[in-house]
């Protein structure tokens, strides 16, 4: 199983293992390119040690784990355990004699390596995230903006990216979401201020549903969905999300 961590780490990560202790030659790190941040270190460590029965070397894996709640659930799986020598609010160690199914070791390894990852890394790595973006048809006729065609340009909110899903709240007197687009294109250079409205760039959207006025209104999203205002981008809880699909 270590061999089989140590080749997934290379093929995904491009990283080879670092032996910076003599007095420990097969203790081997893992770090990041640019950060120098460890995100695994394997060890072999006797079973008392770890708080198990006999004295015979387990191999292991330490890994970063900074969602407590996950970490508190995993933690009382068989074959994972509070960090050895590591700090042990942010770290785990896990057993590599079979005990933890192979893909289950190579998520938690995956999850090490993002939360030990530099900010532009973990830009680069997130997963596409789904927004409400609110419309005010004050400033632009967003009811008819996708009348002529399939993709216009919208003001971009902080944190949109390229490939995430916006949900097109449009303002009173519609207060609904009316649109589903998709995020084609970011930081497009634009600058314009005029009665309170501050754009500083632009990002393309394409419609992918169209949704009746009646559906997602402001009253629904409140009541149901438990959202008490839409004046800037924002997340989406999951039962919300559901529902939009």
């Amino acid at each position: 199983m270590q061999q089989k961590v140590f080749e997934h780490i290379k093929k995904k990560y491009r990283v080879s293992p670092e032996y910076p202790w003599a007095k420990y030659p097969e203790f081997a790190v893992f770090r990041h390119s640019d950060n120098g941040k460890w995100f695994a270190l394997t060890m072999e460590v006797p079973a008392d040690r770890l708080g198990l029965q006999g004295v015979e070397p387990l191999p292991v894996i330490n890994l970063k784990m900074d969602d407590m709640l996950l970490r508190s659930m995993i933690l009382e799986e068989d074959g994972i355990l509070p960090a050895y020598h590591m700090n042990k609010l942010h770290w785990i160690t896990v057993l590599l004699d079979g005990r933890v199914p192979e893909d289950e070791v190579f998520d938690l390894l995956d999850m090490s390596y993002l939360a030990t990852a530099s900010a532009r890394e973990k830009a680069a790595k997130r997963s596409a995230k789904e927004w409400i973006v609110p419309a005010n048809p004050k400033f632009f006729d967003i009811v008819h903006a996708f009348d002529d065609r399939q993709e216009i340009r919208w003001k971009q909110g902080r944190g949109i990216r390229t490939g995430d899903t916006v949900y097109m709240y449009v303002g009173a007197p519609v207060s609904a979401i009316l649109y589903k687009c998709r995020v084609t294109a970011t930081d497009i250079p634009y600058r314009s201020q005029r009665e309170g409205l501050r754009i500083d760039s632009l990002m393309m959207i394409k419609l992918q549903k169209r949704y009746r006025p009646d559906r997602f209104t402001f009253a629904d999203l409140n009541e149901k969905y438990g959202i008490r205002a839409v004046r800037g981008p924002r997340g989406i809880p999951a039962s919300l999300a559901n529902a939009l699909k």
